[in-house]
């Protein structure tokens, strides 16, 4: 019986659309975001035997997704009628209304910050509370920790002492939104750490909960920054 799946597509090179290419295998794999490498993908609807896998039309187009962070969580391996064997991924976009499967040479790990920010920002009004992993609540941490994670199936450390040691430091003068900003008495003394959004704002959790605010504040000494993950900006 043959299943219908969506499917994505490399080149045109890769096509089979008249005669169907031989099914290899297919599994799942460990959750790992991408983002386009290329914009000339475009994703196809397919149907899948035993033993055959067969193209039909394009559903979507890589060049419409500049700013989107796709989940990969299967791979498949297609066989072609040249002998040549191509490795598909099946991804999905963040928000879950798109999916499909892909070329997996059309896309390049990574996240976009423009998805770290739209996680970020849903927690915004959420209280404070020391120890606080999320969803309900958050410490400083702890609300880097689970937007990381949300937004890039990247794990960071619980604490932000341990946060601000695990990453590559970045200068004041190469700050990229997304990147951590991270604050106490010195180096070996990080007692607050936030996200920052650009124009010289964060988004944290503090006292009163999760807000944006100033990094250049009476009340906050910057210590320095690092990046967990290089993002698309």
């Amino acid at each position: 019986m043959l299943a219908l799946i969506g499917m994505g597509f490399g080149i045109v090179a890769h096509q089979t659309t008249a005669q169907a290419d031989t099914y290899v295998k297919e599994s799942s794999m460990t959750p790992k975001t991408y983002v386009r490498k290329s914009s000339a993908g475009a994703m196809y609807n397919l149907s899948i035997s035993s033993t055959t896998v067969s193209f039909s039309s394009k559903t979507h187009y890589l060049k419409n997704y500049a700013s989107t962070t796709w989940e990969a969580t299967k791979k498949l391996y297609d066989k072609k009628s040249n002998g040549s064997t191509y490795l598909y991924y099946y991804i999905t976009n963040k928000s879950g209304t798109v999916s499909g499967w892909i070329w997996h040479g059309y896309l390049k790990a990574g996240a976009t910050y423009a998805t770290l920010y739209g996680y970020a920002k849903k927690e915004l009004g959420k209280p404070y509370s020391y120890g606080g992993n999320g969803p309900s609540s958050f410490d400083c941490s702890g609300l880097t920790k689970y937007v990381y994670a949300k937004a890039a199936d990247k794990t960071l450390p619980r604490t932000a002492q341990s946060q601000y040691n695990t990453y590559s430091h970045v200068s004041s003068s190469k700050l990229e939104k997304g990147d951590l900003a991270f604050f106490g008495g010195s180096t070996s003394s990080i007692t607050h750490v936030g996200i920052y959004i650009g124009d010289g704002m964060m988004l944290d959790a503090q006292d009163y909960g999760v807000i944006t605010e100033a990094i250049h504040v009476s009340w906050w000494h910057v210590v320095g920054y690092a990046r967990p993950t290089t993002l698309v900006q």
